[in-house]
């Protein structure tokens, strides 16, 4: 699918305005956190979930705590 979405005068700033099915496809709603993540097609807009952060950090503890057991299993 591809949009075409307008870069708008906010203040002092620069914004787009999302419809509400580009908002709804991110499950985004008023007041939510985005995140911008550059990759190597170009930029990703995300919704940013707590549960997905908690699971993450909880995966790199368990990185540092087992860092050399990790390493001799990736041999």
């Amino acid at each position: 699918m591809s949009d075409t979405l307008n870069v708008r005068q906010v203040g002092n700033s620069l914004g787009v305005v999302l419809s509400r099915e580009h908002l709804t496809k991110l499950r985004a709603k008023k007041d939510d956190e985005l995140h911008v993540i550059e990759t190597a097609n170009g930029l990703e807009l995300r919704t940013y979930d707590a549960d997905l952060e908690k699971q993450l950090d909880a995966g790199r503890k368990v990185a540092r705590k087992y860092r050399d057991a990790l390493h001799e299993l990736a041999k």
